[in-house]
């Protein structure tokens, strides 16, 4: 008498075979994808946060330069506030003085 397996008996040892096999490449492949993703995600991480920086290094430049434009606008305002202050005061002294001698 011969071993003659049936054909479902052999289907099902070709399951067990390539199914622990197939399991084992789920798992690789599976952990491959988690490591890729998160590699991804950290990289895109990373590239926002690099993104962010130059924004706010931009950001402190504009307001920077707009501060220093409001303070030359201030120093000259207040140079020809005070360039009219000592104009009036010289003006209020002569004519004090013009007044005294009459």
């Amino acid at each position: 008498m011969t071993d003659r397996t049936t054909l479902l008996q052999e289907v099902g040892q070709a399951l067990r075979d390539n199914g622990l096999t197939a399991a084992i490449t789920a798992l690789v492949g599976g952990s491959v994808a988690l490591l890729a993703s998160a590699t991804r995600k950290a990289f895109t991480n990373d590239a926002m946060l690099a993104r962010l920086d130059r924004e706010l290094i931009a950001e402190r430049h504009r307001v920077d330069r707009q501060r220093a434009e409001d303070r030359k606008g201030d120093a000259d305002r207040l140079e020809r506030i005070e360039a009219d202050i000592r104009a009036m005061r010289d003006l209020m002294f002569e004519a004090f003085q013009r007044g005294r001698t009459d």
